[in-house]
């Protein structure tokens, strides 16, 4: 029989941790709203392409993948970490993703004022980014993760570069914040599946 490594039934090994029912759906809960939120994560990242204009979206275009400040995508080694690690660092990167996605949607507003749709799914997907990441948070807690401490707004280094930068920059900044919400949803998705009883092996 294979064993999962970090999933809930060796939490309760490591940590003593009994699989009580309100447990169980707390994870479920949230892993199905990670999951749809991937999909809407996908469908923000194409509606963003769209209104960009060339060259995105033409084949065999590769923008240059900017720094963002106070945010990077998930570390080559982050599936290897502790179920409890790789939630931490899902539910930080989740924390950080509103301001960032708040700053492309003014932007986004100067650039593409007749693009309500795209402005309405960048303002909601800051609005998911608060909910899921206070999910994971919830879950964490359920599972006896000590309490950290309130964290900080996110430097506004982002926001101030996507405001001052020139077209170009400022669309493929916006392309990597986007691309980054879509990153850290899915890894998000990928680390509760397999919390979830019965999910992947």
């Amino acid at each position: 029989m294979s064993r999962r490594e970090g999933n809930l039934e060796d939490l309760q090994v490591d940590s003593s941790i009994s699989l009580l029912p309100h447990l169980e759906a707390k994870i479920r809960q949230t892993h199905s709203l990670a999951h749809l939120l991937t999909n809407y994560a996908e469908q923000l990242f194409q509606e963003y392409v769209q209104h960009q204009g060339d060259p995105f979206g033409l084949p065999g275009f590769s923008p240059p993948r900017l720094p963002v400040a106070g945010l990077s995508g998930p570390a080559p080694g982050h599936a290897g970490l502790p179920a409890r690690e790789r939630l931490r660092l899902d539910a930080a990167a989740l924390h950080a993703l509103p301001p960032l996605l708040e700053a492309v949607r003014r932007r986004q507003a100067e650039l593409n004022p007749r693009a309500p749709r795209l402005l309405r799914r960048l303002e909601d997907a800051a609005r998911q980014a608060r909910a899921l990441g206070a999910a994971v948070e919830a879950v964490l807690a359920a599972l006896g993760a000590p309490a950290r401490a309130p964290r900080p707004d996110p430097p506004p280094a982002a926001a101030a570069a996507a405001a001052s930068a020139g077209v170009f920059p400022a669309k493929v900044l916006g392309l990597r914040v986007c691309g980054l919400y879509r990153e850290w949803v899915s890894r998000t998705e990928g680390d509760l599946s397999q919390l979830v009883p019965g999910g992947p092996a």
